[in-house]
C-alpha cells in the first residue's frame, strides 16, 4: 500500500515539461532523448527482470529485428528506386526519338524522375554532354540502391557507343528488363505475405507459451529468469527464434 502511495506521489509531482520547451529556441523546443539513453534503459530494465541470460537473448533478439526491419527497409527503397530509374529511361527514350541530343534528352527526363535516380540521369547527361566515358561515370555512382540498375544502364550506353546500335533502342530494351524485374520482386514480395504473418505467429508461440504457463500455475518465468539452468535456456531460445526469424526473412525475399 506504502509503495502505491509513493507511486502516485511521484506521478503527481512529475514535472511539467510544457513550461520548459516555451524556453527553448523556437526550433528545439521538442525534448529529445538520445538513443543510447533508450538502449541503456531497455537493458537496465531486461536486466533486472530477467537477470543476464535475458540481457543476453533480448541483445540477441533485438539485434535480429533491427536488422530484419532495416533491411526491409532497403529493399522497398531499392524498389522504388529502381522504378523511378526504369520510368526516367522511358522518358529519356522518348526524348531520343523525337530527335534530343543523349544529354538533353538525359536532363529533361531527369526533371520528372525522383532522387536518387534522378542523379544518375543527370550525371549520365553531364558525362555525354562533355564528351566524357558516360559508362564510366555510371559505374562511379556509389549509391547501393540503384547498383545492379545502374549497371545495366552503363552496359546499355556502352553497346551503343562500341557498337553503333541506336541508343533509344538499347535504352528501351534495359527499361523493359528494369520494369520485368520490378514486377516480379513485387509479385514474389506479394505472394510471400502469408508465409511472413505464418513466421511472426509462430516466432510469438514461445512468449504466448510462458503466458500460458504463468496463468496455469507453472510457474516457467521464475524457471527462465531465477534458474541457471532456465538462463542458459532462455539464452538459447532466443538465439533458435533469432535465428528462424533471420532465414525466414532471406527465404522470402527476392532482390529487385
Amino acid at each position: 500500500m506504502l509503495s502505491l502511495l509513493l507511486l502516485a506521489a511521484a506521478l503527481l509531482a512529475w514535472p511539467q515539461l510544457r513550461p520548459l520547451r516555451r524556453l527553448r529556441p523556437k526550433g528545439k523546443r521538442e525534448a529529445v532523448v538520445p538513443p543510447h539513453l533508450w538502449v541503456l534503459a531497455a537493458a537496465t530494465v531486461t536486466y533486472l527482470v530477467a537477470g543476464v541470460g535475458g540481457l543476453f537473448a533480448g541483445a540477441v533478439l533485438a539485434v535480429t529485428s533491427w536488422r530484419i526491419l532495416r533491411r526491409g527497409k532497403r529493399d522497398k527503397a531499392t524498389r522504388a528506386a529502381t522504378e523511378a530509374l526504369s520510368d526516367g529511361i522511358g522518358g529519356v527514350v522518348d526524348e531520343l526519338r523525337a530527335g534530343a541530343h543523349p544529354a538533353a534528352a538525359a536532363d529533361s527526363a531527369a526533371l520528372d524522375t525522383p532522387p536518387p535516380a534522378g542523379d544518375v540521369l543527370r550525371a549520365a547527361a553531364a558525362s555525354a554532354r562533355s564528351g566524357g566515358d558516360v559508362e564510366r561515370t555510371l559505374r562511379e555512382l556509389g549509391d547501393p540502391r540503384l547498383k545492379t540498375a545502374v549497371d545495366q544502364l552503363a552496359r546499355a550506353w556502352h553497346v551503343s557507343a562500341r557498337h553503333g546500335v541506336a541508343l533509344a533502342d538499347v535504352l528501351d530494351a534495359t527499361r523493359r528488363d528494369l520494369d520485368q524485374r520490378a514486377a516480379f520482386a513485387r509479385q514474389v514480395h506479394a505472394r510471400m505475405a502469408g508465409p511472413r504473418a505464418s513466421a511472426a505467429v509462430l516466432a510469438g508461440l514461445p512468449v504466448l507459451g510462458v503466458v500460458l504457463g504463468e496463468l496455469s500455475g507453472a510457474g516457467p518465468f521464475h524457471v527462465l529468469t531465477e534458474t541457471v539452468a532456465g538462463q542458459v535456456l532462455l539464452v538459447l531460445g532466443a538465439a533458435f527464434l533469432a535465428a528462424g526469424l533471420w532465414w525466414t526473412k532471406r527465404i522470402t525475399e527476392v532482390e529487385p
